[in-house]
């Protein structure tokens, strides 16, 4: 005996395949935003930057993703561009808002899940130049030295001096010496020597280390750490 089974067609208007993805679209939903949040809070956000103080490693309206990984003492190294809080002082006054409206709502969202870069936060980015113990000095024939090795940096915006001021200092341990690639422009440790960081920038102030530049298309390429900063320990 053989036993038939026949399939029976669902009744009309109810497409059990439609009705099941909209019971599961909210978890779906859910899901991606826990993810995303994750991903944005631990691993990975976007930022994008205000100014040129980085040309033209970085451009105006450019958009970095930032490994948040990265804000260990052991972790951030010579030649890193990092994104870091205002240790004090640096950013002169309010920065700007994205306005109000439901524009404004939904880049809000965007920028909460990490699928927009933020803006008019108290961040900035720089190159770092010297970490604890290094010591920094400008300039041995035109150039940067640390540790009394002179740097080769093709980084530097087109014509910049290295610096046009002379400096030398002690990077602190659990300090930082940051600087722009945008010498002539960029206001960076050597612009605030005279506030009660010295210049200095924390490493618990280090939001993290950028590694990429995804947008505009045509400029995404990867953020290596230049062989000049490769010196023996």
């Amino acid at each position: 005996m053989t036993t038939e089974t026949t399939a029976t067609p669902p009744r009309k208007g109810q497409p059990k395949g439609k009705k099941s993805f909209l019971h599961e679209l909210p978890g779906i939903v859910i899901t991606a935003l826990v993810i995303s949040v994750l991903i944005k809070t631990f691993l990975v956000q976007a930022f994008y930057i205000p100014s040129g103080s980085m040309e033209n490693t970085l451009r105006v309206d450019d958009r970095v993703l930032v490994n948040k990984l990265t804000d260990k003492p052991d972790e951030v190294h010579g030649g890193d561009v990092v994104v870091f809080r205002d240790p004090g002082g640096w950013l002169n006054g309010p920065t700007a808002t994205n306005g109000s409206g439901p524009a404004s709502w939904i880049r809000d969202a965007l920028v909460f899940v990490g699928l927009a870069p933020a803006v008019g936060e108290e961040d900035l980015i720089k190159r770092v130049i010297g970490v604890g113990d290094d010591k920094v000095a400008c300039c041995d024939q035109g150039r940067v030295t640390v540790n009394g090795v002179p740097l080769d940096e093709p980084y530097l915006f087109l014509d910049d001096d290295p610096s046009l001021e002379e400096f030398s200092v002690t990077v602190p341990r659990g300090q930082l010496w940051v600087m722009g690639d945008h010498r002539s422009v960029s206001e960076d440790s050597r612009a605030h020597r005279e506030q009660p960081g010295k210049g200095f920038v924390p490493i618990d102030d280090v939001v993290g280390r950028a590694f990429t530049i995804v947008w505009p298309l045509d400029r995404t390429q990867l953020l290596r750490r230049p062989a000049t900063f490769d010196q023996p320990d």
